[in-house]
């Protein structure tokens, strides 16, 4: 499972329901929940959070906190 997948998880958020307001498919909403090699877009991300009624900055924060500078 990814950290957006945690996420959606934790927030028991219907990934359906995403799906349909982010015109994403199912398929794509399915990858970026369980695949770690899945790359998520920025458009994505902005669509989901925008779905789910979040800040886009606190779910990239989340989405995001484990990479590091180089």
């Amino acid at each position: 499972m990814t950290r957006l997948g945690e996420y959606l998880n934790r927030k028991s958020v219907n990934k359906s329901d995403v799906a349909r307001k982010t015109g994403l498919t199912p398929q794509r909403i399915g990858e970026l929940t369980l695949n770690p090699k899945t790359k998520l877009t920025a458009a994505e991300l902005y669509l989901i959070a925008k779905a789910i009624d979040e800040d886009p900055c606190k779910l990239l924060e989340y989405v995001c906190q484990d990479l590091r500078e180089q």
